[in-house]
């Protein structure tokens, strides 16, 4: 009943009308891939496309350290400010909780439709940023952990 191009134009059009044209983008490439029948580059593109998006990320993070916008001095004072420890802290929590997350989609992989569902809307309707799909589900998996523990 739904084919994957009919899956892959559904979210294009959710894309489009949810003005995230990254979702937009990603669906009409992998519609290309399949029109074309380049089916053999799924699981290398499944592999390493997280690996990708994130050296892009930190890539566009970097930038300005590589640019000469902020030199040594100022990221070592900044690193040492209650603010710097408080973002130092969060980044390790941030990565350790990311690994649940990845953990969680590995073990049910069609959750990240509800993942990016999650983040149409939060583009759409609350003005958020799609840098953090792994992040929703790392978010998931802690509030699984919570209920079940609760639960348990």
């Amino acid at each position: 009943m739904f084919t994957p191009e009919i899956l892959l134009i559904v979210f294009i059009l959710v894309g489009v009308l949810g003005r995230a044209t990254i979702v937009s983008v990603a669906a009409s490439l992998l519609l290309i891939v399949r029109m074309l029948r380049f089916d053999r580059l799924f699981p290398m593109l499944e592999r390493r496309s997280l690996e990708l998006g994130l050296l892009f990320l930190m890539i566009s993070i970097l930038v300005p350290l590589a640019s000469g916008r902020i030199d040594a001095r100022d990221m070592m004072r900044t690193i040492f400010s209650p603010l710097g420890l408080v973002t130092v802290i969060a980044g390790v929590i941030a990565t350790v909780i990311n690994a649940e997350g990845l953990q969680l989609l590995k073990d049910y992989p069609p959750l990240l439709i509800s993942v990016v569902i999650g983040s149409v809307i939060g583009i759409a309707l609350f003005g958020g940023m799609p840098v953090g799909p792994l992040m929703a589900t790392a978010i998931a998996a802690l509030c699984v952990q919570i209920f079940e523990w609760l639960h348990g």
